[in-house]
């Protein structure tokens, strides 16, 4: 089954939900950057969130996601836009730590529990609308509650999973985000909190074949309605052009430097592809300064 999300409304559409399923994702991501279990468990948590975050978002609109907490990962960076395409990497993809007191991927001790969660849309605008808050206990799913809470205003409760075989491959990734709108009654409200505080964890009902209907099913009932639902998939958007134009900013004179050499290697960061340039290239962008 490839990956996909689904959003819509639930509870007499007093509840809004999205829902995403990223195995084959975060399995790309992991396969890319050769990232060990703890590392692609805290990435693959962020990018399943951010792929649910540019679902939030209008056609065209992209949302970056920045966690920069004070573990070892270092910073996890994420892109997605509304359409499905989805990036993410962290500072650290080869760091592993023994399992927590839980024997579960301790993401916590890799992430850190200082730092902060920044989330920066891209509206087309002149400028980008940028929203911060604090980490709050670096287990991500948490920190996007909070993020939801105190940001955006809008009490939220989501769901995070990323399952790892011993051969370090990902068997099951996804997520889901509840959303109570301001109309909701308390019966609602409560009635919602006693299903989440049962559920299975979500990678836990992927790797058991369960659809993202059938979470939904398990979350609402019969009481929801899917008002949309797409493909997501691992998406970058570096080009040879685009480090091509990075390198003339960097002038003439560093230009010339590189240019001594046979081969310049460039790397991006979010998708491991590499971009070389002979020094004929490099002599070409230096006349076109």
């Amino acid at each position: 089954m490839k990956d996909y999300l689904i959003r819509g409304l639930a509870f007499n559409d007093e509840v809004r939900f999205f829902a995403a399923k990223t195995t084959e994702l975060v399995e790309e991501i992991r396969k890319r950057h050769d990232a060990y279990p703890t590392a692609i468990a805290a990435v693959g948590r962020t990018a399943t969130a951010s792929a649910m975050l540019g679902a939030m978002q209008k056609s065209g609109d992209i949302v970056d996601v920045r966690l920069a907490g004070d573990g070892p990962l270092g910073k996890i960076l994420a892109t997605a836009d509304e359409e499905g395409n989805i990036r993410a990497y962290a500072s650290n993809m080869q760091i592993h730590i023994p399992s927590n007191d839980k024997g579960k991927l301790d993401v916590r001790g890799v992430v850190g529990t200082q730092g902060e969660l920044v989330v920066i849309k891209d509206l087309g605008l002149a400028e980008k609308y940028t929203t911060t808050s604090p980490i709050v206990s670096g287990e991500i799913a948490e920190d996007f509650t909070y993020y939801f809470a105190k940001s955006e205003q809008v009490p939220s409760a989501v769901s995070l999973g990323v399952l790892v075989e011993t051969d370090n491959s990902v068997i099951a990734a996804g997520g889901f985000i509840v959303q109570v709108l301001p109309f909701a009654s308390e019966e609602t409200i409560t009635k919602l909190e006693n299903v989440i505080a049962n559920i299975k964890p979500v990678s836990t009902l992927i790797h058991e074949g369960k659809t993202l209907e059938d979470i939904a099913k398990i979350l609402f009932g019969e009481d929801f309605r899917i008002l949309k639902s797409n493909e997501i998939r691992f998406s970058c958007s570096c080009s040879k052009e685009k480090y091509a134009d990075a390198l003339i900013t960097l002038g003439k004179e560093e230009l010339a430097d590189m240019a001594t050499e046979e081969n310049i290697e460039t790397v991006c960061s979010f998708c491991s592809e590499k971009y070389v340039f002979s020094q004929d290239e490099i002599k070409e962008l230096i006349e076109k300064l």
